[in-house]
């Protein structure tokens, strides 16, 4: 069942129970009991008669649906509004988690999502199944991109094992403006866009801007291995989970690379050009990977992964520029990084 939709109103009904309960994963005598005795949600009825679920209820419902194959009672859980809801699940996949990984925390891949048709596809026990190695946290879910930018003191995360998840039917150029100033203040490091339809100059900017871009209809197998593709996982070890670790941003931006790798060598050794142009190449490799990942739908896993292991070499080959910079005297500390 499709969550996407051209109405940006999420409190707008548009699914039949029959949908609702597809999409979270449960029995329609199920809901309709939720409903009854707990007053779960409270849709209203269309002309005919039908209860139509708005994707703010969907969103609810799925959540409630998640905690309690957690062990978590409706009866506690029916008043608690979404964000309420939601912490309680990541408490709950953590500890689930940490248990599951002998007591060793596995990677947090966080999410920050926009579009609550979104959110309850990535809620779904079916499509967090797919995490067994990590740990998959929702820090926050808005309605949509005027809801993400209108909130107030809503910190910046810079972390980079969070990831800006977006579902944008139509893509303006007022919204891809949206968009980057959402990517800009939150300073996430990885952010996809899924959308239905945009213009290619649109599409340009925002590839430019570094998101990945994928049209609908993306299917679960595709999105869990771009999302997952901020991590890298040693696929030689049987522990997969004990080995994910999230991928750093970039540290030096590309003119960094380039004045250090033009430093002369009959003062210093070669090594500070020889790991700067190391790190060049593998930045250029990163978004490469990067952007077959976004193109590609038959190779998605073999690009996730490829795009993960050079950014970790990228971010070792960073940390020993660092380590010949302070051996060969070079002061970084006045160059800018990203």
């Amino acid at each position: 069942m499709s969550l996407n939709h051209h109405s940006s109103d999420p409190t707008q009904g548009k699914y039949r129970i029959g949908a609702v309960a597809k999409i979270a994963g449960l029995p329609v005598a199920t809901l309709r009991v939720w409903e009854r005795r707990y007053g779960v949600v409270t849709p209203p009825k269309s002309e005919g008669g039908h209860r139509l679920y708005s994707d703010q209820e969907v969103l609810k419902v799925t959540l409630l649906k998640s905690l309690t194959l957690q062990g978590h009672a409706i009866s506690t859980l029916a008043d608690m509004d979404i964000s309420s809801l939601q912490s309680l699940l990541n408490e709950s996949r953590q500890a689930t988690q940490v248990h599951a990984a002998r007591h060793v925390l596995p990677a947090v891949i966080s999410l920050v999502v926009v579009g609550y048709g979104l959110a309850s596809r990535i809620e779904t026990q079916k499509f967090t199944l797919a995490f067994g190695h990590a740990s998959l946290k929702v820090v926050h879910v808005f309605s949509d991109l005027q809801d993400a930018l209108s909130t107030a003191n809503f910190p910046s995360i810079d972390d980079a094992s969070t990831m800006l998840l977006l579902h944008q039917s139509t893509v303006q150029p007022y919204n891809a403006q949206d968009i980057l100033r959402l990517q800009n203040h939150l300073k996430v490091s990885k952010g996809l866009l899924i959308y239905s339809y945009a213009s290619d100059v649109v599409l340009q900017t925002l590839k430019e801007a570094g998101l990945m871009l994928r049209r609908e209809p993306v299917p679960d197998a595709d999105l869990s291995d771009i999302i997952q593709s901020v991590l890298f996982i040693d696929p030689s070890r049987q522990d997969a989970h004990l080995s994910a670790k999230t991928i750093p941003a970039r540290r030096y931006s590309d003119h960094v690379l380039q004045r250090v790798a033009s430093i002369p060598t009959q003062v210093l050794c070669e090594c500070p050009r020889h790991v700067a142009e190391l790190i060049f190449q593998l930045n250029s490799f990163e978004k490469y990977s990067a952007d077959c990942l976004n193109s590609s739908q038959n190779d998605a896993k073999l690009h996730a992964y490829l795009s993960a292991v050079s950014g970790t070499a990228r971010a070792l080959f960073e940390e020993a520029l660092d380590r010949v910079a302070k051996q060969e005297g070079i002061d970084l500390s006045d160059i800018k990084a990203l």
